[in-house]
């Protein structure tokens, strides 16, 4: 635990904390930002991971990041590493990252192409399905390998995205996000694109409080000039703050989609997930300095560069930008009740070339600096809540609607699993 959690620590045992968590969550305000604990206490930041990160779908990566089969990537949620794989059938799986015979990380680089997938500790060696296939003579003559495959991770793509969930019965059901993610992602065959920069920023904030963050453009004027040189700050088609100027805006270019076969209406399923495709300021083709494309090779069957932006939520852990010539998409992995990691990924074509093609500091640069005044933002607003004087604030229901949205689907979800915990 760092130093934080341990001042904020208010429990003395995980029941006692489960407890007063369903206490919370069922009598908080939904107008009003949460219980202090419910941001900074590490036995509460456990419940978090063990009913939300542990039993909910997960965003790990981008199928063309796993490109071929025996190419891999890993992950960490909380203390569970967690394995991606394409398997030789062209399968993309997941599985524990734990080897069977005393525990040790199978994979330890962060992505790699291997035949088989061996731990480095004493050479067991897996297949690309997770069967063992080899653990030496010293285990003796009974000794049956089809016992100590893999433990394998519930693991579901769509549209070049991959979940995972690390439920152990059935995973909660998402089917029908996963199909309009299918066809909202058609355009872009992601599977024939590529990373072109990532970075990871580790932010001492709560995840929640990241999350919270993403989810209001309500501090957007005073925080990102250079975001604003293209984004609009309505949220979605739904936003109860929309002009009818930018009602006629988004109409007329929602035509020029619609003669080009670009999804582009908002759905939803549930709080947890939702696809709507925005318009960017006019003049502006996506999120550069300029507003004009950040790499010459189009996505997929894209022939029009003002698609604006397609967002895509999907909690707990993700948003994503959806442009005509590159992507990007971001990860949110919680490290503790003060400590998250935020991963940015910029994805293009993978035919492109850099230097040729695109320029990595323009492509990424609107969105590097975006990051960073965000983890200051969250860092400062967990100072705060750290202090004797803190107490939940009032949201508002136009400028905030999409945080509060988000606890109500945080606070159901958690309450549900606890439930279901025979709290």
């Amino acid at each position: 635990m760092t130093e934080h959690d341990l001042l904020n620590m208010k429990y003395s045992n995980i029941e006692d904390a489960r407890r007063d968590m369903d206490h919370t969550l069922n009598e908080r305000s939904r107008q009003l930002s949460l219980p202090q604990a419910l941001y900074n206490d590490p036995f509460l930041f456990r419940i978090d991971m063990e009913e939300v990160f542990m039993k909910e779908w997960l965003f790990v990566g981008m199928t063309c990041e796993v490109p071929k089969p025996g190419a891999y990537m890993t992950v960490e949620i909380g203390q569970n590493p967690v394995l991606i794989v394409r398997d030789r059938d062209n399968q993309v799986r997941a599985f524990h990252n734990v080897c069977r015979h005393r525990g040790s990380r199978v994979c330890t680089a962060n992505k790699g192409l291997v035949a088989n997938l061996t731990c480095p500790y004493h050479q067991w060696t897996y297949d690309l399905k997770g069967n063992l296939l080899y653990a030496g003579t010293e285990m003796g003559d009974n000794f049956d390998k089809s016992e100590f495959g893999l433990k394998p991770a519930h693991c579901e793509t769509a549209g070049g995205f991959i979940y995972v969930c690390l439920a152990e019965g059935e995973p909660p059901e998402i089917d029908d996000y996963l199909t309009a993610l299918d066809s909202y992602m058609d355009p872009y065959d992601m599977e024939n694109a590529k990373v072109a920069a990532e970075s990871t920023l580790e932010e001492n904030a709560n995840w929640k409080l990241v999350i919270e963050n993403n989810r209001e453009c309500y501090h957007c004027s005073g925080s990102h000039p250079e975001l604003l040189r293209t984004l609009l700050e309505w949220d979605d088609t739904t936003d109860p703050r929309a002009t009818p100027e930018f009602k006629e805006y988004y109409a007329r270019q929602a035509a020029e989609w619609d003669r080009e076969g670009i999804p582009h209406k908002h759905v939803e399923f549930g709080l947890q997930n939702r696809i709507v495709r925005m318009p960017l300021k006019e003049g502006t083709a996506v999120m550069t300095m300029d507003g004009k494309p950040a790499c010459s090779k189009k996505l997929g069957r894209i022939q029009n560069q003002n698609l604006g932006s397609m967002r895509i939520l999907h909690l707990p852990n993700s948003w994503n930008h959806m442009q005509s010539d590159h992507v990007i998409v971001f990860m949110v992995q919680p490290v503790s009740a003060q400590k998250t990691l935020v991963t940015t990924k910029w994805l293009v074509h993978k035919d492109a070339v850099e230097g040729v093609d695109y320029d990595v500091s323009r492509l990424r640069y609107v969105w590097d600096q975006t990051n960073k005044q965000d983890r200051e933002l969250a860092e400062q607003n967990q100072r705060g809540i750290n202090s004797t004087a803190y107490q939940p604030g009032p949201y508002s229901e136009t400028y905030e609607f999409g945080v509060i949205n988000f606890l109500d689907w945080y606070a159901e979800t958690v309450l549900k699993n606890l439930t279901r915990h025979n709290l």
